[in-house]
């Protein structure tokens, strides 16, 4: 918890203040004018600040407008002498918590300080859990021009290309895009094209009529309709195959498409946002991505930055996946000392927000203590190894983070993941998710096959003997997953 800050010129006043909140192991720091604790502000701030009006050069009302400014959710309790009472009242109802008229009773003056404490302690964990559309946190610059960006395009139906590393963000953008544009009250449907296998992506994407494949003994709605009105997200769209492309692509240039199996035309009424981590034009000229496809979703190119690139936002987002990590397993919320933020703010974290904010859920269930020291991160990071790869995203899932953090041949500790894969299972029900247990379940699945192959350098065959399965098994399970750089024995 920070210190009580106590503003006040006269010395006996600090005196007695500091002994009385000693004698209640509350932290204090006392300054002698308001000019020393606005300018304090710059780089601290307390829990409760306790100042006196009447003080040579700054008064307590400036200081009181400079904290409102700053920090509106801060406690701030003035020191009245009763000639000032009725000026005072007047003026502390813009933002002071409460005002002490001298001489105050010592007894009180606490208790009414830790009134003030405890407003200031709860409206430090109500911070917001996953909202319907997460806020995205960033001061930095190249945060602050993605913002503006979000702000120009909100009246707008264009289609958006967002391109960035993995984990930096790229759905959060996406809704927040749009939230904020015309179409906000209609469907907002998310898609990963990675992570839908080859032979039922085009379904995924048109829909298919009773009959129109073997197992099709429904009629079933795309995510093209399901997003009637509204706004779809295709992720990762640079893997999308070859054929699909040129479907996409008539539907964008005429606003029609068939379902699987369909002979009907259906219009499409529909934004098209799209993400990628990888590089589009280098895709088009090996011949892997249409070129005509490129120019139509190149409309609008937003480019997040990589977390490398941001650095001075780590304590803001730490802040926020602790709180919400917290909240979701409905335990007390940890901290980090000063020390392990600026390592973090000191590593190349290759899996971005995602990563940290893995690092965030792993911390909340393995560390031993309220305040995370150095020593209490993950073996990986403290050894100054960034082992925590970022785990496969979602199909279509609210941005909430993945189950794991890393395939590393370093074994996790006792019931870690197992926490982990409740708190994302709670996570994506809360949400309101479908087919929780399918997608968790090939997520799984993926990981330990892939961990597996990268143990036998490629050899299925053998990586099928060490996981305790069939040959054929394995085999329908990476087509099924879509495994790449598997081999025969």
């Amino acid at each position: 918890m920070k210190p009580i800050w106590i503003v006040d010129d006269d010395e006996s006043i600090r005196w007695v203040l500091e002994k009385a909140l000693a004698r209640e192991n509350l932290a204090t720091k006392s300054f002698a004018n308001a000019r020393d604790a606005i300018a304090a502000l710059e780089y601290e701030t307390p829990q409760v600040l306790v100042s006196d009006i009447r003080m040579p050069g700054d008064s307590g009302l400036d200081l009181l407008q400079v904290v409102k400014t700053r920090h509106p959710g801060l406690p701030v309790i003035i020191i009245t002498a009763f000639s000032d009472l009725d000026s005072a009242v007047a003026a502390f109802q813009g933002g002071a918590f409460e005002y002490l008229a001298k001489p105050f009773d010592i007894d009180k003056a606490v208790e009414l300080i830790r009134r003030a404490l405890d407003e200031s302690l709860r409206e430090a964990n109500v911070e917001s859990g996953p909202a319907e559309t997460p806020e995205i946190l960033g001061q930095a610059p190249a945060m602050q021009e993605v913002f503006r960006a979000i702000g120009r395009l909100s009246q707008s139906n264009v289609t958006v290309l967002i391109t960035g590393e993995s984990g930096t963000g790229k759905e959060l953008v996406a809704r927040a895009l749009h939230k904020h544009s015309p179409r906000a009250a209609q469907p907002f449907i998310a898609l990963n094209t990675a992570a839908i296998p080859k032979d039922l992506l085009e379904s995924e994407l048109f829909g298919h009529e009773r009959g129109a494949f073997t197992g099709a003994q429904a009629t079933r709605r795309g995510r093209f309709e399901q997003a009637e009105g509204g706004t779809l997200f295709l992720d990762e769209i640079g893997d999308m195959p070859f054929d699909l492309q040129t479907r996409l692509l008539r539907v964008l240039s005429d606003g029609h498409f068939y379902r699987v199996g369909g002979h009907q035309p259906l219009k499409a009424n529909v934004r098209v946002i799209t993400a990628t981590h990888q590089n589009l034009e280098q895709r088009v000229r090996d011949g892997l991505f249409r070129e005509d496809l490129y120019h139509r979703l190149n409309v609008i190119r937003l480019r997040l930055p990589s977390l490398r690139e941001r650095r001075e936002d780590i304590p803001i987002l730490v802040r926020h996946f602790l709180l919400q990590s917290a909240k979701q397993l409905g335990v007390e919320a940890k901290r980090m000392s000063d020390a392990t933020l600026t390592f973090l703010q000191s590593l190349d974290l290759p899996g971005n927000v995602r990563q940290l904010e893995n690092l965030c859920n792993w911390i909340t269930v393995m560390a031993p203590g309220q305040t995370v020291e150095v020593k209490d991160l993950p073996l990986e990071l403290s050894e100054g190894q960034s082992a925590l790869q970022a785990a496969p995203e979602l199909p279509a899932a609210a941005p909430h983070a993945p189950i794991a953090a890393a395939a590393a041949p370093a074994a996790p500790r006792p019931d870690g993941w197992l926490a982990l894969l409740e708190l994302q299972a709670a996570t994506m029900l809360s949400d309101g998710q479908q087919d929780v247990m399918d997608v968790l379940g090939r997520q799984f699945e993926s990981a330990l096959i892939r961990t597996a192959l990268k143990y036998t350098h490629g050899r299925k065959n053998d990586a099928a003997v060490r996981l305790g399965i069939g040959r054929n098994t394995i085999t329908r399970k990476i087509a099924e997953l879509g495994i790449d750089g598997a081999k025969e024995d």
